[in-house]
């Protein structure tokens, strides 16, 4: 506890302070924000003068690397050493392919275009007596180009492609004196260019350039012999930029009235433990990184204290000249994220035992405590698709998705000085020491054609999208609906199974007690002493276990209630003539409970499970569902059922989620006959008494195309949804058959393994049913183009992939994916009746205040209230799932610690909406629904059994009649007397 204390004490005091460590308190800022409200997509824009770019380097794109007087560069010579496969001497040739280049950039209607100049095309040798005239041109032509289409120019002086000439005389920035030698370099830019250039970066990624460069050699020059040369480069690389900045601001910036800063990388990291200990490990890891550059330049012109004390001596001192030099020598905070530097070139041992993360809005938001919040301008963000991939890299796009939407939370909620974003990049190239093994442009590049063919990719056109509405404006399909259910509305909560109780607990205690009424009231045991056993038929009311169960269920405000029975403990021979009558009447009583209630039981015959079969014992061992008996068998098991629980059961459910992948089609086709067989017995048996209705319940999760706008996409969705609902939906609800998609694609793929309906079983099959039921709770999407082996289907030739923004937990919550299925089955199968028959999110049942499933629960429902009232969808019914985590683990809207049974949050806020019916519009009408009847705990004499309560009732009158006899004769004896 004193360790808490002592951890919230440090926060505290760290975020009063504007610097230094005022990051610190990230950590713990983002742990208190409402969850899972604050994980939620923000549809919203970014202000009106927010910067949209996009960017390239010189060497991953220009090519021509000896053309027209160039020099080499330390890349040139790096890519012919080692064991390295292949170079940037061609790249995507963007020095012949100019107008290429700008026609991509203007479909995408980008604001700023960031680009690098290649020192050694105009310096071939590094200095100004080398000066390239030709290599010059082709920069003013570029930034012509881009005036022409009133795209502002970003310019990097220095994006790691060194003269080699500087390298190999001088040792390259491990020298002194390339500060001197950039610092005229870039007077001959700013001279050159800057009247048309409003943003200059002087130097891409210092940490890259120190760390791999002349550390661990994993970039050019390669360099790895010396631990502590990269802290000298570093140091080299500050000092060439400051002296670069001061250049500007006295002899350009008032003509030009340019901005400067020098572009810093990051990776975002996380505590594995929520102790101080793990909080430094955090901050220091990022000053080892980030901090290492941005603190000279943003706080006090000197390194991370963290730094100091772990590196001693190896790290360089400042003079305090030097100091008042570097410092303040940044106009905006220009931040680079993404694939450049995480999970690619950050080592274990700069982590410190943390855990490394992707998170864009946390990095803001520390760069923003920790720095006095500058204007951040993020230069350089994206993700990769491996390199044999084309055009359709939905990958990349949910990965810009995820990174935008983390921008604009971070300026519309956490107030963050955020001018700009950069997706990266505009095209393939060379991706540096990935070579050509992985792509990261918007735009496909054909690196086998004459002019290296650039093509948009999905993630082009969705940037493209963005950027044309300045973000995710909100939609009315985004907003939460208003509106009631009707009356009938069937409110219900589902479980996959009951607790039995076979042996009655009311009546098993044979002790006897005395009752100390006079003092504490405590029940004293008698020893020795036992009651004569009870001479006496069951009762429904001596299952305990019955009234808790249905106390619990009429908390919840429902009206029904779904559970599964046990077809192999009900009947455990297979044989009806001997059924476990015990059990049976167990689940008789339940029902009859339930009914007394007013709460409609609905009952699943066979709840179908991986672990299990749950099928009787002698067709568990005999090929189960292959078994051409099993149909037989359980039509005769669900007679049973309809027979012994079917006065008080008005829905039934013969197949639970029976639709799974791990079903073979044989096995399936079997499992259509036997709901088929059951629900004709209901038909023509018990109909006409009971007044049920009897239906089958299908899986359907949601399967939304990667790309909604590419037919690629959206005809493997599709064939998903056949595969996967139409194949037990369509022979029932629809033609009387498997779906046509299915059939062709089998053929397609030369299988015979879907059986082939005859004509009998597709009259046996087809409109057996009364309603249709679903069980529903995520969404995923799919592609067409592979990318991930692990999760890519080959026998359907779809990718499954996950939208990065949405909430996890561990499937994605995803609420606009019910409605669109429950618009799929309209579609499909016209006005067919539909029940949601399952809908739930798995949270960790120690959150008794379960916040997540609170928000799932009302954003899914108001999705199903869309359906209804705006799509016309006939929706019947809405079945929360689960009753409690004692049955069904981590999905229970009740909690259980010990014998203890916990309400959970779920709970109060599913009944709020169930006792509105909806969500009412405020100020509107109440809505009038008949009242239903109270439940009467001792009607059910007269329900079940109306003559022995009838001469009850006559016995109890001649019983009062013969004592008021009696009581007034003997008064007039006395009398008399």
């Amino acid at each position: 506890m004193s360790g808490l204390f002592a951890l919230l004490t440090f926060l505290a005091l760290s975020s009063g302070d504007a610097k230094p460590h005022a990051g610190l308190k990230t950590w713990g800022r983002f742990s208190k924000l409402p969850y899972p409200g604050d994980k939620a997509f923000l549809y919203d824009t970014f202000p009106s003068d927010f910067i949209w770019a996009v960017g390239t380097a010189a060497y991953q794109v220009e090519g021509a690397f000896e053309k027209d007087g160039k020099g080499l560069s330390i890349w040139d010579t790096f890519t012919r050493g080692g064991n390295r496969m292949a170079t940037g001497d061609v790249g995507s040739d963007s020095y012949h392919n100019i107008h290429a280049d700008i026609r991509a950039i203007r479909q995408l209607g980008v604001t700023h275009y960031r680009f690098s100049l290649s020192w050694s095309r105009i310096f071939p040798n590094g200095t100004r007596g080398s000066y390239n005239e030709i290599g010059t041109n082709y920069y003013r032509t570029l930034i012509k180009r881009l005036k022409e289409i009133r795209v502002q120019p970003v310019v990097t002086l220095y994006h790691w492609d060194l003269p080699e000439h500087l390298q190999q005389s001088l040792g390259g920035w491990s020298n002194p004196e390339l500060v001197e030698i950039f610092k005229d370099y870039s007077d001959f830019c700013f001279h050159e260019f800057g009247d048309d250039v409003k943003y200059w970066i002087t130097i891409d990624n210092p940490f890259v350039v120190a760390q791999h460069g002349y550390g661990t050699g994993v970039v050019a020059p390669g360099i790895k012999n010396d631990p502590d040369l990269p802290f000298r480069v570093g140091h080299n690389l500050l000092k060439a930029h400051a002296a670069a900045w001061h250049l500007y601001n006295r002899h350009y910036r008032p003509r030009q009235q340019g901005k400067l800063s020098m572009a810093l990388a990051s990776h975002w990291i996380k505590p594995r433990r929520t102790r101080l200990e793990s909080l430094r490990e955090c901050q220091c890891s990022l000053d080892h990184v980030l901090g290492w550059f941005a603190r000279p330049l943003f706080a006090d012109g000197d390194y991370p204290p963290c730094m100091r004390e772990r590196l001693g001596s190896r790290l360089p001192s400042f003079t305090q000249e030097e100091r008042e030099q570097v410092r303040g020598t940044a106009d905006f905070f220009a931040l680079s994220h993404g694939a450049t530097l995480s999970f690619q070139l950050i080592n274990d041992s700069l982590k410190f035992g943390q855990l490394e993360d992707l998170d864009l809005r946390m990095l803001l938001y520390w760069v923003n405590a920790e720095y006095d919040k500058p204007p951040i301008f993020v230069v350089q963000s994206g993700w990769y698709v491996l390199g044999n991939t084309k055009t359709e890299d939905p990958k990349h796009m949910y990965y810009l998705k995820r990174f935008i939407a983390e921008a604009l939370k971070s300026i519309i909620i956490d107030g963050v000085n955020m001018i700009g974003y950069t997706a990266w990049s505009l095209i393939d190239g060379f991706e540096w020491h990935r070579e050509y093994g992985i792509r990261r442009g918007l735009y496909y590049v054909d690196f086998n054609t004459p002019d290296m063919k650039r093509e948009p990719k999905t993630s082009a056109t969705f940037y493209r999208n963005v950027i044309h509405k300045n973000g995710f404006p909100e939609l009315p399909e985004n907003r939460p609906a208003q509106g009631m259910f009707p009356c009938d509305f069937a409110w219900g909560v589902s479980a996959n199974s009951i607790q039995v109780e076979t042996t009655p607990t009311q009546f098993a205690d044979p002790n006897v007690y005395l009752w100390n009424i006079s003092n504490n009231g405590e029940l004293i045991k008698l020893e020795g002493v036992s009651a004569p056993p009870l001479h006496r038929a069951t009762h429904c009311a001596d299952y305990a276990t019955i009234r808790q169960q249905v106390d619990e269920i009429r908390q919840v405000g429902v009206n029904h209630f779904h559970f599964s029975l046990n077809w192999s403990a009900l009947v455990p021979t297979g044989d009806v003539a001997y059924p476990n009558t015990t059990l049976l009447g167990y689940y008789r009583c339940f029902t009859r409970q339930l009914a007394q209630a007013n709460v409609t039981p609905v009952v699943t015959l066979w709840h179908h499970t991986r672990q299990r079969s749950n099928l009787p014992t002698l067709l568990d061992t005999a090929n189960r569902w292959l078994n051409r008996k099993t149909p037989e068998a359980f039509a005769d098991y669900a007679r049973l059922c309809y027979r012994e629980m079917g006065a008080h059961v008005k829905m039934w459910i013969t197949l639970n989620e029976p639709n799974d992948e791990m079903v073979s089609y044989q096995e399936g086709h079997q499992m259509l006959r036997a709901h088929a067989l059951a629900w004709h017995a209901y038909d023509r048996e018990f109909r006409h008494t009971q007044r049920g209705q009897v239906s089958l319940a299908l899986h359907m999760d949601w399967v939304e195309p990667a790309f909604s706008f590419s037919r690629e996409d959206v005809e493997p969705a599709k064939r998903v949804l056949d595969f996967y609902v139409g194949w037990l939906a369509e022979p029932i609800f629809g033609s009387g058959d498997y779906p046509m998609g299915m059939r062709s694609w089998l053929r397609q793929l030369n299988s015979l393994e879907l059986p082939v309906f005859n004509a009998e079983d597709r009259q046996l099959v087809r409109g057996t049913y009364d309603f249709f039921a679903m069980s529903h709770f995520s969404t995923k999407l799919v592609t067409h183009a592979k990318e991930d082996s692990y999760t890519y289907t080959e026998m359907l030739e779809v990718q499954h992939m996950i939208d990065t923004t949405w909430i996890m937990s561990p499937r994605p919550v995803v609420p606009w994916g019910l409605r669109k299925a429950l618009n799929w089955v309209k579609q499909h199968y016209s006005d067919v009746p539909i029940y949601v028959m399952a809908n739930g999110v798995q949270e960790d049942p120690a959150r008794f205040k379960d916040s997540l499933r609170v928000y799932y629960l009302y954003n899914y429902i108001n999705e199903a209230l869309k359906a209804f009232t705006l799509d016309g969808v006939n929706l019947k019914g809405y079945f929360a799932y689960a009753l409690n985590d004692q049955r069904d683990p981590g999905f229970g809207l009740y909690g259980q610690v010990h014998e203890e049974v916990i309400v959970k949050a779920s709970l109060s806020n599913y009944r709020n909406i169930i006792q509105h019916n909806g969500f009412p519009i405020p100020g509107a009408s109440l809505q009038q629904c008949p009242a239903l009847p109270q439940p009467c705990s001792g009607c059910h004499i007269l329900i079940r059994r109306p003559v022995v309560g009838f001469l009850t009732l006559v016995g109890s009158g001649v019983l009062i009649t013969l004592g008021l006899i009696i009581y007034y004769t003997a008064k007039r004896h006395k009398e008399y007397y």
